[in-house]
């Protein structure tokens, strides 16, 4: 889809909530794009100016460092929870089939596949986003509704394209290092949530044992996936940043998506 102000093609569009229209990251704000709508709506926050000032000259070196407190949209929430729920009933679908499901109800399953799925994307856009923000830039989830189709129409043929959306970046232009880093936060956090998960699989029994099983096999499949070096996935931009660390964190987690869908 075009940004209305700029012609830009734009996969995952801003909508403005004052005029409708749809734009790039650059021109999503209404004063970047000119705004036709009410912005006599828009919050005003007033605050109370500062009695005292008080500067004390440095006495060593310093580094700035912007900080951020988490601010989470309306329609980042909405987008969040649209996207989990297309990405739970599409595990649900894929797994169906399997020997994970066979033995529960439909109502089970589909909450089993809610819970672990549900657990590892919202934690692995949240982590992009936190730690983009300690980094002082603006984030934000975007659902892109395309990959939504594509991950529920794969799931049928038993394979999951898993890309529902993706965190958006923007500020001053990140390092590569920094780029790496707040790529990297996602699939390392369903490999710790893939563990949290593991307990349950080994010494659980019955639903509790079966929520680990798919908790630990989900979130390796969603860490493994995000980190291919395909473009937008997190993996290309940790391969451009460091090849070394790309094969450190990729070769391990293939290596147990092998064993997990070959049941070694």
């Amino acid at each position: 889809m075009k940004c209305q102000f700029c012609g830009k093609e734009e996969s995952l569009p801003f909508a403005c909530n004052y005029c409708g229209g749809t734009f790039c990251s650059e021109h999503r704000l209404p004063e970047a794009h000119q705004c036709t709508g009410d912005l006599s709506r828009r919050p005003v926050i007033v605050t109370e100016p500062p009695s005292t000032f008080s500067w004390q000259k440095p006495t060593g070196s310093y580094t700035a460092q912007a900080k951020r407190a988490a601010i989470f949209s309306r329609i980042e929430v909405r987008d969040i929870v649209i996207a989990w729920a297309a990405l739970g009933f599409a595990f649900y679908f894929a797994y169906q089939r399997s020997a994970y499901f066979s033995d529960v109800g439909v109502p089970t399953g589909l909450a089993i596949s809610l819970a672990t799925v549900g657990s590892g994307f919202v934690l692995h856009e949240l982590s992009h986003k936190f730690v983009a923000e300690k980094y002082g830039y603006w984030a934000e989830f975007r659902m892109w509704p395309m990959g939504i189709v594509i991950a529920l129409a794969t799931s049928l043929v038993g394979f999951i394209f898993a890309a529902p959306g993706a965190t958006y970046i923007s500020g001053l232009s990140a390092s590569e290092s920094q780029n790496g880093k707040i790529s990297l936060a996602g699939p390392l956090t369903n490999v710790t949530v893939a563990f949290i998960f593991l307990p349950f699989a080994l010494f659980a029994a019955g639903s509790l044992n079966l929520l680990g099983l798919v908790g630990f096999s989900v979130n390796m499949f969603l860490a493994v996936f995000n980190m291919l070096p395909i473009m937008p996935l997190d993996g290309a931009k940790v391969f451009s940043w460091s090849k070394l660390l790309w094969v450190a964190v990729f070769a391990p987690l293939a290596l147990i998506n092998f064993f997990l869908l070959f049941g070694l």
